[in-house]
């Protein structure tokens, strides 16, 4: 068969209805200065699903650093990777700057999250080496498992007891290669909101001797004293081997990073392929970031009030009834059952004729006939913002259970 005529007949599981979602399901359009209110289509509405937890993007601080370092440097400089042309006194003390913040001996910055998180993994193994990773990992996670030539075993999300299975499994087979143990989890799992289980995993390390990498994307910033991250808030953080965190969250920018000790970082740092092979950071992004970790790190106003407002979206969502799952960190899911039908028409109400947009996630990524519509906090929402929302959102569940979103097809919006 014609490679282009099985991907003309198979379009994938969200792809098969980019038609009739493209534009507002998928791939909406948010217009406007960052913020808790933006304009979708013409109207404003209220946004739940901006990573822009501290509320930094459009901080007139950072705004004015950034602007800056635009004119100075321009978004060409650095030309070339860092290992070739790229390097710059900057990179290496954002690099310095984010160390002494997470307590590690060093780190390596990288251009992207996703990318990074991918490549620090399939660098780290061999393929004597054995991966054991929890079942909601990320994609990026998951496509860095692909990667390795090795075994790989996964357990039961947050589940000890299979964590404690797929070790034993792992540990039979390295006792035979002479390889090692990676076991690699989140601290803040970005869907459903709950930490990963590290202090507990931590207990197996003596021992299993296992190394552990945790992917930090929604913790750093945002949980941990100054925002070190889920491991400094379990008391555990001094036994993650290799952090990883991304600027796309709290920091609102773009970039990532890995911190632990020196020989490993430098290690990662010459062996790294997407990242060699890549073009730096330009010089804006790098000095932009080193404001906004000043700004993590020196003050606790834009943290505090992003718990402030998490906490009274996450109470007020229980107290009205609705079942937000098991988070204990700022992302905050609402599980509703209904199908793709359902889902799509309670959506356009919200958007339409409430004036809320929220993400909504729908099978495969949740189970079949569950609805999950997922909200994430910032430091720049209002009281106001959250008592709207749990308004609004009772009336859509009443809807919902009342059978008035009921459809076998995807709503028309256009």
């Amino acid at each position: 068969m014609d490679i282009f005529d099985r991907i003309r007949n198979d379009r994938g599981p969200l792809g098969q209805h980019a038609k009739e979602t493209h534009g507002y399901f998928t791939f909406p359009k948010l217009e406007g200065e960052i913020s808790n209110h933006m304009t979708f289509r013409g109207k404003e509405v209220l946004v739940w699903s901006v990573n822009n937890y501290l509320g930094l993007a459009n901080h007139p601080e950072v705004r004015k650093v950034d602007a800056e370092a635009s004119e100075k440097w321009g978004m060409g400089y650095p030309m070339g990777a860092r290992m070739m042309s790229g390097q710059t006194s900057e990179h290496e003390a954002l690099e310095n700057d984010l160390s002494e913040f997470m307590q590690k001996e060093d780190s390596f910055l990288l251009n992207f999250g996703y990318q990074g998180c991918q490549s620090a993994i399939e660098a780290l193994v061999s393929r004597h080496d054995v991966i054991v990773y929890d079942s909601e990992s990320h994609a990026c996670m998951v496509d860095g498992f692909r990667l390795h030539q090795g075994k790989r075993f996964v357990f039961s999300h947050n589940d000890m007891e299979s964590f404690a299975k797929q070790l034993e499994r792992a540990k039979n087979i390295t006792d035979v290669t002479g390889g090692g143990i990676l076991v690699v989890t989140e601290g803040v799992f970005g869907m459903a909101g709950d930490q990963g289980k590290l202090a507990e995993i931590c207990k197996f390390k003596k021992e299993y001797g296992f190394r552990l990498f945790v992917d930090d994307a929604h913790g750093f910033g945002t949980v941990g004293e100054q925002g070190r991250g889920a491991g400094d808030h379990q008391g555990c953080h001094d036994q993650i081997d290799v952090y990883f965190g991304t600027f796309a969250k709290a920091m609102a920018t773009i970039g990532a990073f890995v911190s632990g000790d020196e020989d490993v970082i430098d290690f990662l740092r010459y062996n790294m392929r997407s990242q060699t092979f890549a073009k730096a950071l330009p010089m804006p992004i790098v000095v932009g970031a080193r404001k906004r970790l000043q700004m993590l790190r020196d003050s606790s106003e834009h943290k505090d009030n992003l718990w402030k407002i998490a906490t009274s979206l996450q109470s007020g969502l229980k107290s009205s009834g609705f079942n937000i799952g098991k988070t204990n960190s700022c992302v905050t899911p609402v599980f509703l059952q209904g199908g793709l039908g359902e889902a799509t028409n309670l959506t356009v109400d919200l958007r339409e004729n409430h004036g809320i947009f929220c993400s909504i996630v729908v099978y495969p990524v949740v189970p079949k006939d569950t609805i999950m519509l997922r909200l994430i906090p910032t430091a720049i929402h209002t009281q106001a913002d959250v008592d709207l929302t749990i308004k609004v959102f009772s009336n859509i569940k009443d809807k919902l259970e009342a059978g008035q979103y009921k459809s076998e097809t995807i709503a028309s919006w256009s």
